[in-house]
């Protein structure tokens, strides 16, 4: 066979296999999609003070496995012990006052009977000087006195029931539903959550994670000072919108880790994100912003999905979050089922060298 031959062969043989590549290129990308832009992700819960305060002791090391409950470190108690012991005087100052506003209640009501027998008093009098005057017997300005001082009587009655009822109002109820009291006993419990709060336990079980802190640190309330990484692990794996055309939850997938070279894990899709930060508007007042491209073939837009191991689940509890994966997904049945495996396979192999 002459050499020009054999050159037009190998050319013809080139754009055959560039031709099946590239329609099995486009019928993988949407039977048999792939995903290099896969991690393992454990939710992350931060570890905060609810109060401020300087760290006394700190009672777990870096990487240590965490207890729900687990007491993580500790502030100085001083100050909230002077706040709780203060709150405790005010309760029993409040106590006494009460005391005293119960004295005082009963020194008003007995000004009240006082008062009104010398208006019974005066009464009387008054009585006797009416009959008199009729008989020219006083004269007019006893008369007028007298019945000034039965007024007054009465007016000092009025006043001492007002008393009466102003240290009542001042008293409140009686027994524990008093006003004051229950004020002194609501500030003593705030002062005694607060210094329970001096004592940072976790929420959540999990592993500890670049804990950076102290003794000697000052916390603030609410700033995050550690991590804990959960043990629940997801797979998210970013696809082109074009590749999930055909993907449903609930779909076969194939899992490759970049820790588990030459391994293939079975795996299934358990959702599909709604949207992503691109597609998210603010309602801040703005107007809209549109993008300006002169790109004829603009990038494609990736979509998140969530994939869970089915033959190991306990692996994903293992694995560290972050770590990488490649996902295939098997959204059809028969050959290109077995095309996907193929693929799998293959990538898991390349894990060796790369």
């Amino acid at each position: 066979m002459a050499p020009d031959q054999i050159f037009k062969r190998w050319v013809h043989v080139a754009l055959v296999v560039f031709a099946i590549s590239f329609v099995y290129f486009l019928y993988a990308d949407l039977w048999m999609p792939v995903s290099t832009q896969s991690r393992v992700l454990h939710p992350v819960a931060n570890i905060s003070a609810k109060v401020n305060g300087q760290v006394n002791e700190v009672y777990i090391n870096n990487n240590q496995s965490i207890q729900q409950g687990q007491l993580l470190f500790s502030l100085d108690k001083e100050p909230y012990k002077i706040v709780v012991d203060k709150a405790k005087l005010a309760l029993e100052s409040v106590a006494q006052t009460n005391h005293q506003l119960d004295a005082a209640i009963i020194a008003a009501q007995a000004m009240v009977k006082v008062s009104e027998a010398n208006v019974d008093e005066l009464k009387i009098e008054v009585e006797r000087v009416e009959r008199l005057i009729k008989s020219n017997m006083v004269s007019r300005q006893l008369y007028d006195k007298t019945m000034s001082n039965y007024q007054s009587a009465l007016a000092q009655v009025e006043a001492s029931k007002a008393d009466v009822l102003k240290l009542k109002t001042q008293r409140g109820d009686a027994g524990s539903d008093n006003l004051l009291l229950r004020q002194a006993r609501n500030n003593l419990q705030n002062a005694e959550l607060q210094l329970s709060y001096t004592d940072v336990r976790s929420e959540v079980s999990g592993r500890i994670t670049n804990l950076q802190l102290q003794p000697g640190k000052y916390a603030q309330a609410g700033t995050p000072v550690a991590a804990i990484v959960l043990k629940q692990g997801d797979i998210v794996a970013d696809f082109r919108e074009k590749s999930l055309s055909n993907v449903k939850i609930g779909n076969k997938a194939s899992i490759i880790f970049d820790a588990f070279p030459g391994q293939v894990f079975d795996g299934k899709i358990i959702a599909i994100d709604a949207g992503i930060k691109d597609g998210q508007l603010n309602a801040d007042g703005s107007l809209a912003d549109p993008v300006n491209s002169d790109r004829w073939v603009r990038d494609a837009q990736y979509m998140r999905t969530h994939i869970t191991i089915t033959d190991k689940p306990a692996l994903l509890d293992m694995m560290p979050s972050g770590a990488r994966a490649t996902v295939q997904l098997h959204p059809g049945e028969g050959l290109t089922h077995w095309l996907g495996n193929v693929q799998a396979y293959i990538i898991s192999i390349i894990h060796y060298v790369y």
